[in-house]
């Protein structure tokens, strides 16, 4: 079977990891938090970095600190993981989702104004699969009805938007360094701003709210979301690759698409935007209406060809969970919903070889030609 992602771990990472158990910092107190903090902020050009567990805990801690609540509107893309709705919803504020481009997949832009309300107090902005949101509108927008931007950038780490790093626009970003993100701490996640207050909100939250000027006696909850020192030496190695696995990225997304030239029967990845050529965090496919079955059984017979998939998000206005909380009855997203249903990726990870995407191209055919 090709797994549909395997990290490439062939850097520094042993030398940082036994540098950790030699010294004995294995926990969040050790020196590889600072360094890995301060080097991925200054890649993404932001005064404050905030490591914590992963990138879900991430979003909590973004929403947590802009203090948002209950009744607060958050307008965000129905087509993206459920974490970006949960973080939202259990801050006690309501999601406002919107449709998604059908070439790019990321959130239609146009959809947003049209949903702002006297409520509506964030944007949360969620890159989508390698190819960053058409950011200009949208920054306009805050401006114009003073709302903040959370800009989730986990599948966007190392990308750029008109030359500027992609998780530098948000008042407030998160990232996710999951092993199959561009740099993967195993599990792992970040929070950057340059707001001094946001910054050491965000970091009393991830500490269970630890506060001077004495310890153990608390004034707010946070949470216990602290990165380990373990982990964080894996992000320092990492980050050290970035632009080379930046690099190898785009040349996987550049072999299939040439593998696949020509076969009208998959939409393929778009491979430029406006401000930024893709990144391919996963190379995504989606199937054409004539194909007389969904993704889950191409993905099933591709498993029997020893193909590893997975598939693409599932709307969140189409989530049991959030109909049964009583959101998003009646609602409906024509091209998120297609997405969800025909769309999935293929093995992309970084230590996928030229010959590996030539069978997984063979079997793709075998199906869709």
């Amino acid at each position: 079977m090709i797994p549909v992602n395997e990290p490439l771990l062939d850097g520094n990472e042993k030398k940082y990891l036994n540098e950790c158990i030699d010294t004995g910092w294995i926990s969040s107190e050790g020196p590889f938090v600072k360094r890995f903090e301060d080097g991925f902020s200054a890649r993404v050009d932001r005064k404050h970095g905030i490591a914590v567990a992963n990138g879900t805990v991430a979003l909590e801690v973004a929403v947590a600190a802009l203090g948002l609540g209950k009744g607060d509107e958050v307008i965000l893309p129905t087509f993206t993981i459920i974490s970006c709705a949960s973080a939202i919803l259990r801050a006690g504020a309501v999601p406002v989702v919107v449709d998604s481009d059908p070439v790019t997949w990321n959130m239609s832009v146009e959809q947003i104004e049209p949903k702002i309300t006297p409520r509506t107090k964030a944007i949360m902005v969620v890159h989508i699969y390698g190819l960053p949101v058409d950011m200009d509108p949208i920054l306009a927008l805050a401006a114009r009805y003073h709302l903040t931007i959370i800009e989730d950038a986990a599948e966007v780490i190392g990308q750029t938007y008109k030359g500027k790093p992609c998780g530098s626009f948000g008042d407030i970003s998160a990232f996710s360094f999951y092993p199959n993100k561009h740099i993967t701490t195993g599990e792992g996640g970040m929070v950057l701003t340059n707001d001094d207050a946001l910054a050491a909100k965000s970091r009393e939250l991830r500490n269970l709210c630890f506060t001077p000027p004495r310890r153990f006696i608390h004034k707010e909850l946070g949470w216990n979301f602290r990165m380990t020192n373990l982990q964080a030496a894996l992000g320092v190695a990492q980050l050290e690759r970035l632009d080379e696995f930046i690099a190898r990225k785009r040349r996987i997304g550049a072999i299939y698409n040439e593998l696949f030239s020509g076969l009208q029967s998959l939409q393929l990845p778009a491979k430029e935007t406006n401000g930024a050529s893709n990144i391919y965090w996963v190379y995504g496919i989606v199937m054409d209406d004539s194909i007389p079955y969904d993704a889950f059984e191409a993905m099933k017979r591709l498993a029997e060809l020893g193909v590893g998939t997975r598939p693409f998000f599932y709307p969140m206005h189409s989530q049991p969970v959030f109909h049964d909380a009583g959101l998003f009855r009646g609602e409906h997203y024509p091209v998120a919903e297609r997405l969800g249903e025909r769309g999935f990726y293929l093995p992309s990870g970084l230590a996928i070889t030229e010959e590996q995407q030539i069978t997984v191209s063979q079997a793709v055919k075998q199906l869709f030609t």
